[in-house]
């Protein structure tokens, strides 16, 4: 096994979350999809937190949201690997790609969902 040099402890934690925060901004700066979600959940979280009748209601409410933006997170990584590779049409990348926003589109289905089976059982 090769040995490297690898940082550990807060060392690396404090780097990881150096990364973390660089691929915040990148989210942010180029992609419009996660600016929008971003501003959809600030008025889902915040409505989750007073519409959850319980602990359990509001993770469930609050959750797919965040999901969302993990997925999307993701799907951009996808996408820049993807681009990154090639210009030229391939059906591999194509499909990569429309398979990360197929993720994003069923974790709105899951927001969609959660919140109307949580609401109506509030009229009851």
């Amino acid at each position: 096994m090769i040995e490297r040099d690898k940082p550990t402890g807060f060392v690396r934690l404090v780097r990881a979350f150096g990364y973390s925060a660089q691929g915040f901004r990148h989210a942010w700066r180029e992609e419009a999809a996660f600016r929008q979600e971003v501003c959809l959940a600030a008025l889902v979280i915040p409505l989750g937190l007073f519409l959850g009748h319980s602990g359990i209601e509001r993770a469930l409410l609050i959750c797919p949201m965040l999901q969302i933006l993990v997925i999307e997170i993701l799907n951009s990584a996808v996408e820049a690997a993807v681009d990154r590779s090639g210009t030229e049409r391939n059906s591999l990348a194509g499909m990569a790609k429309d398979m990360g926003s197929a993720a994003v589109m069923l974790s709105f289905a899951m927001l969609g969902t959660v919140w109307l089976l949580i609401l109506s059982d509030h009229g009851h």
